[in-house]
């Protein structure tokens, strides 16, 4: 591994969609040849998350950390953070990552820690994002792409995507609408971060 390869590390606890669109544009975007960049590690809290297959099948290192064999939140962090310290990551991304993280950990990454919330921030941070936009009367929802923080879902904003609140939507239904938009804008964000001074053309 050259010194300049810029390692990405996925933090998954589920099926990992988000870490599947981001590794499939890594490579048809040919990320490693343009920006010295791959994803070298996806890692799950969960043993038994889909996404973990995903990873393997193509053909990307995985690990898992049981945040249940840990005692504690911040020994759970501590171990994770030496995992992925391994790697030595130009970024680390949290594509459905299921777990609050402590602000040692937050303060370790700053700056490199990115993460994709399903609203349009600071709209309706937190969880249930699509129930709430629809009970809220909202014509719009969406997606945000951010940096991550110590306070929770309002890190710098550096994407969104914009999707409308059809008559009779369910949460479900707007789910699924607004994750098509996530696996759009997740990895153009990430590209903007691996290669800032890319030219446009």
């Amino acid at each position: 591994m050259g010194s300049l390869e810029k390692n990405i590390v996925i933090l998954i606890s589920g099926n990992g969609s988000n870490m599947v669109a981001i590794a499939n544009t890594a490579q048809k975007e040919q990320w490693h040849e343009k920006l010295q960049a791959r994803v070298a590690c996806v890692i799950s809290n969960k043993p038994g998350a889909e996404g973990l297959a995903s990873a393997a099948r193509m053909g990307i290192p995985t690990q898992v950390l049981d945040h249940k064999q840990f005692e504690t939140r911040d020994a759970f962090d501590a171990a994770l953070q030496r995992a992925i310290d391994s790697y030595q990551p130009a970024l680390v991304v949290l594509a459905g990552f299921m777990r609050i993280l402590t602000p040692a950990f937050v303060s370790h990454y700053a700056g490199r820690l990115v993460n994709i919330h399903p609203s349009l921030l600071p709209a309706f941070a937190g969880l249930n994002t699509h129930q709430r936009a629809i009970d809220a009367g909202c014509k719009v929802a969406g997606a945000t792409v951010h940096l991550v923080t110590a306070d929770l879902d309002h890190g710098p904003i550096l994407a969104q995507a914009v999707v409308p609140v059809l008559p009779g939507d369910s949460a479900a239904a707007l789910a699924t609408r607004v994750l098509s938009q996530e696996h759009r804008i997740y990895p153009q964000a990430i590209k903007a971060l691996l290669a800032p001074a890319a030219p446009l053309n």
